[in-house]
């Protein structure tokens, strides 16, 4: 069944489009010292190199938003200034040239601070994000829902929305995350009923890689089933590439993204007699890097499996001290268990030329 998009206002986040008429975009954020110059460059560059479309950074003070302009000039996706706490960090950001603001209502200060924020945004035309964190809502919103809640979450964000509407603003992009998932589903259900603007998806601090990556499958997934979501990320603690990794597997899964490699491989059986799971492995950071669509199995059987993976492009499947390569269900070659991955490769390069 094709996933119908929700309707939305149209923006530009750089040279990306967010919005129903543009394809969903993945996100990460940088973990190095932005004043790093160097540093944060080169991790920008692996994440643009595994399918990272937009970069945020974090603007935690003076010295990193000086750092800025150096690492938007030379950055080769679309850069978004994180800001907490000081509006005057924002005013620093746009100066430098970023693509786009990332703020939190709950901790940006006082309504005129927004206000200066806004104003100078729109001479730029630059996008705000309006992220919405159900563990740092404002004061007011957590005693009048007794905690965080999905209510309180999508009051704060209507609350800025309409603070930057008077202010004849719409370059806006909304989040409304949480580590809860039901209340991330609930809140972003409702926000997206109750404004035009483009939505970026995510569970917060969702965890190390395995339970992070379950945790906002599930969230991610289900909104993006519904048309809802515009912009993904995946949060995950550690390199932020393996959010990356996981936020394309997502899009794929749900056919929202034709791209990058899909690999198959079977959950093995007694009848396999290779390490399926090394051999598998190896396949996935060979491929990482590759943003051509392709399906690649990895099998544990060289009776059935190159028939049980007859959809894929290219496979190979293991036998005892030897596997087979194949393609289409069709086998092309047998070639020694040490140097499947190599033939894989090989084949595979062919394709993609």
């Amino acid at each position: 069944m094709m996933i119908v998009r929700r309707l939305t206002q149209n923006i530009n986040i750089g040279n990306v489009g967010c919005g129903h008429l543009y394809p969903i975009t993945i996100q990460s954020m940088t973990d190095t010292d932005t004043e790093n110059v160097e540093a944060t460059l080169s991790q920008i560059e692996r994440l643009a190199k595994a399918g990272c479309e937009i970069v945020r950074v974090a603007v935690p003070d003076e010295e990193a938003g000086k750092a800025l302009g150096k690492i938007v000039t030379r950055s080769a996706i679309p850069v978004i200034a994180d800001i907490h706490f000081d509006y005057k960090l924002a005013l620093q950001a746009l100066e430098s040239g970023v693509d786009g603001l990332r703020i939190n209502p709950g901790n940006i200060g006082a309504a005129w601070k927004v206000r200066q924020v806004v104003k100078e945004a729109k001479e730029r035309k630059i996008p705000i994000r309006i992220g919405v964190n159900g563990g740092s809502l404002e004061k007011s919103i957590v005693e009048k829902y007794n905690g965080p809640s999905a209510q309180g979450m999508v009051e704060s964000a209507l609350i800025h929305v309409h603070l930057l509407e008077e202010l004849d603003f719409d370059l806006i992009k909304l989040s409304l995350k949480s580590s809860n998932v039901p209340m991330m589903l609930e809140a972003t259900r409702k926000i997206a009923k109750l404004t035009p603007y483009p939505l970026h998806l995510g569970v917060t601090e969702a965890g190390l890689p395995k339970a992070g990556a379950i945790k906002s499958s599930i969230g991610i997934g289900i909104l993006l089933s519904e048309g809802i979501g515009d912009t993904i990320r995946v949060s995950l603690t550690g390199d932020p590439v393996q959010e990356v990794i996981v936020a394309k597997e997502i899009l794929r899964t749900l056919g929202l993204a034709k791209r990058g490699v899909e690999i198959i491989s079977c959950p093995t059986c007694g009848r396999c007699k290779i390490d399926l799971y090394s051999l598998a492995r190896k396949v996935e950071e060979k491929l990482v890097n590759i943003d051509f669509p392709l399906k690649v199995a990895v099998m544990g059987c060289a009776v059935n499996g190159p028939g049980e993976a007859r959809e894929a492009d290219v496979g190979v499947a293991g036998g005892k001290g030897e596997g087979l390569l194949f393609a289409k269900g069709e086998i092309i070659r047998k070639v020694p268990e040490d140097e499947l991955v190599q033939a894989l490769w090989e084949e595979i390069e062919k394709i993609v030329k």
